[in-house]
């Protein structure tokens, strides 16, 4: 095993890579509670993207008699943010992350939404500090266990509420923001589904499409139970 050392010797080791410019790296632990300094959110678009070619492209070398909705579900499954999360804590980035103490206090190193988004930063930062080869290594190397356990995505509430109503011959459920609190690091949004005579359901979410899936879910449920009555 290589033998890293400075700052980042121990991370550099669960990595298995070593950046040649640690600014990058610095940038991509930052969480956006240290206002003024760079964070990682640019750095988590490009690693977002990054991702989702290297997955795209292993799923379709995995599974050659896989149709393009099997590929396009599977792929699904390995990017959204529950498997960076699972990637994350496997990684321990929490540990290393940079955040304002007020952030750290009140549990930011553990939260799954920093978690995901921390590790497409890394990605990110791979890619910037190397190439698209590399990344996609470390992408392979610690993806594949979920990759090789990944099933095609059962569909999520949102779409089987959808069908459910325009089942019914009912227009679209309607989704609005009721409210958004928080700083902008960690905001929670609260989020209404509305369906054509059967009224709105409520949910809180850290991110508008968790609090839509929740008010979905809510809304689905309510429905099985009176309609099918």
């Amino acid at each position: 095993m290589t033998e890293y050392k400075g700052q980042y010797a121990e991370l550099y080791t669960i990595l298995g890579y070593k950046f040649k410019n640690e600014t990058l790296l610095r940038e991509a632990l930052t969480h956006p509670s240290l206002e003024g300094n760079p964070n990682y959110q640019r750095m988590e678009f490009v690693g977002d993207r990054v991702l989702g070619l290297a997955i795209a492209v292993w799923m379709y070398e995995l599974h050659p008699t896989a149709d393009e909705g099997g590929l396009a579900s599977r792929h699904t499954n390995l990017v959204r943010r529950e498997a960076c999360t699972k990637i994350g804590k496997k990684l321990e980035l929490g540990r290393f992350l940079h955040m304002a103490k007020s952030s750290d206090e009140t549990g930011g190193r553990t939260r799954n939404t920093i978690i995901a988004d921390s590790v497409e930063a890394i990605i990110g930062a791979i890619f910037l500090d190397s190439d698209f080869k590399t990344a996609e290594k470390f992408i392979r190397r610690n993806w594949i266990d979920l990759a090789n356990n990944v099933k095609v995505a059962d569909r999520d509430a949102k779409t089987k509420l959808q069908e459910m109503v325009q089942a019914t011959g009912r227009p679209t459920p309607v989704y609005t923001t009721i409210d958004k609190t928080g700083p902008d690091h960690e905001p929670v949004f609260t989020i209404a589904v509305r369906v054509q005579d059967e009224g709105e359901e409520i949910a809180k979410g850290q991110s508008k499409r968790e609090a839509e899936k929740q008010a979905a879910s809510l809304m689905l449920a309510r429905l099985k139970s009176s309609w099918n009555k």
